[in-house]
């Protein structure tokens, strides 16, 4: 399955003044003039099941020569790490298969700005909530990411959940989960205690994420201070709109293993060395075959105890 990770049309098109067009939602009674697209960063369409929403899409060219852009939808998702990412030509389900363009290409004459026609039906047995998507539009090697915000109304639900939190080094690692059919903006605190009190404190943060409903991410917070020698808990606790929150531990035996390795060997070393040396000591004190005193035989030593015990 394709896919890739989107670039905000903005920042893509500073990154490439050679072909300098732009893909972004119409503004509402725009003119013919190039370059006023309006201030609208994602489209946002929101209907009941069963709806047919609209809106029109602007491709400006502000070059000297024509451009030909192919345009198509995609559903949205988050990557592992939890970037912003579509589907390929043929992996959508949800928005990028609703979605239709009154044309899958357009050419735009240089100077110019051509604005096409978009729908979104949204199916009748399609759950509340949001579904993200994207128009992606392509030329010349190039694409652009249009973010398609579809909100089905119904009742919303915010929830998520950290899990599988660890240290490893000089990282905490855990995992975000969306739990909800909304889409997050999770804040992040986290702490860290060893055996003789605190060692972290971090205030609740914005995280630079945008969790889509369903979606799992792997995250990491740097941890420069660790300590060399401790017992440690690490506590983190998520937050988001609409009431969102979980928390969630892990704990970790910091031990310097190179001081303790270099101080056990040669302990255990010595420790050998004592115990062959005794052995060799013990060997050299048993006296030599017949050498001894005779032993006397087994019954006189059986008449010996019984006098005894008589007497």
């Amino acid at each position: 399955m394709c896919a890739f990770v989107m670039t905000p049309a903005a920042a893509a098109d500073r990154a490439d003044h050679a072909t300098d067009w732009t893909a972004r939602p119409a503004a509402s009674g725009a003119g013919t003039r190039a370059g006023d697209d309006g201030g609208r960063p994602y489209f946002y369409l929101e209907g009941v099941p069963g709806t047919v929403l609209q809106d029109r899409l602007a491709v400006t060219n502000p070059g000297p020569t024509p451009v030909t852009v192919r345009l198509r939808g995609a559903d949205a998702y988050n990557t592992g790490d939890g970037d912003f990412a579509v589907r390929g030509s043929k992996g959508s389900t949800g928005t990028g298969a609703w979605l239709r363009l009154a044309a899958d290409r357009v050419t735009v004459p240089a100077r110019t700005r051509a604005e096409v026609p978009i729908s979104v039906t949204v199916p009748t047995s399609v759950p509340p909530g949001d579904h993200p998507g994207a128009i992606v539009a392509e030329s010349a090697g190039r694409s652009v990411g249009v973010r398609v915000h579809l909100r089905v109304s119904g009742p919303s639900l915010a929830a998520l959940t950290v899990e599988d939190v660890s240290v490893s080094g000089r990282t905490i690692h855990y995992t975000l989960v969306n739990r909800g059919n909304a889409v997050l903006a999770p804040r992040l605190a986290l702490s860290a205690d060893g055996v003789f009190g605190t060692l972290l404190r971090r205030e609740a943060r914005t995280l630079p994420v945008e969790l889509l409903p369903g979606q799992r991410v792997k995250l990491s917070e740097p941890w420069r201070d660790v300590p060399v020698l401790d017992s440690v808990t690490v506590r983190l606790r998520v937050t988001a709109g609409g009431g969102a929150h979980s928390e969630a531990t892990g704990s970790v035996v910091l031990v310097p293993w190179a001081p303790v390795t270099g101080g056990v060997l040669p302990a255990l070393a010595a420790a050998a060395a004592g115990a062959y040396a005794y052995r060799l000591r013990r060997r050299h004190r048993r006296p030599p075959d017949g050498a001894g005193p005779v032993s006397r035989p087994m019954s006189d030593e059986r008449h010996l105890v019984k006098a005894g015990a008589d007497t």
